[in-house]
């Protein structure tokens, strides 16, 4: 095993392994203000270690699972966002859906691909709401 140092770590991300997210926690606004985890026993069991619960502060959660298709009962359908031709999530050029504020990329917005081209889309949304964020605070 290699422990490299990438791009993410050089701008100050932070490695933490055999942690379970267990939940959230918000303000009244829906806002997403601490992540909730449990360290985990090593695999295959990962299981949950007493008393070593913690809180992570966050302004932002993104959630990377494997993709098996955009989900059209549930949040697409809620929030309206027009699907591709493909039935993925359509996006404009700053990753920016058919819903102001929302934003997809990686394999909810091309599809099923390489991880490459999910950190490469990942990055280009992030610059998208950060130009949309600038401009609310405008």
């Amino acid at each position: 095993m290699q422990l490299r140092t990438e791009t993410s770590h050089e701008e100050g991300g932070l490695r933490d392994w055999s942690v379970s997210t267990v939940g959230f926690t918000g303000d009244e606004q829906g806002r997403v203000k601490q992540l909730r985890a449990i360290r985990v026993s090593p695999p295959p069991s990962f299981e949950p270690q007493p008393g070593s619960e913690f809180a992570l502060d966050a302004d932002l959660v993104l959630l990377a699972m494997g993709f098996l298709g955009p989900v059209r009962n549930g949040m697409l359908d809620k929030l309206g966002v027009t699907l591709d031709q493909r039935g993925n999530v359509a996006t404009d050029e700053n990753y920016m859906t058919s819903e102001a504020g929302v934003f997809a990329a990686g394999d909810m917005r091309r599809g099923q691909s390489l991880v490459v081209w999910a950190i490469a889309e990942g990055r280009k949304a992030a610059r998208g709401v950060e130009r949309y964020l600038s401009a609310q605070a405008g």
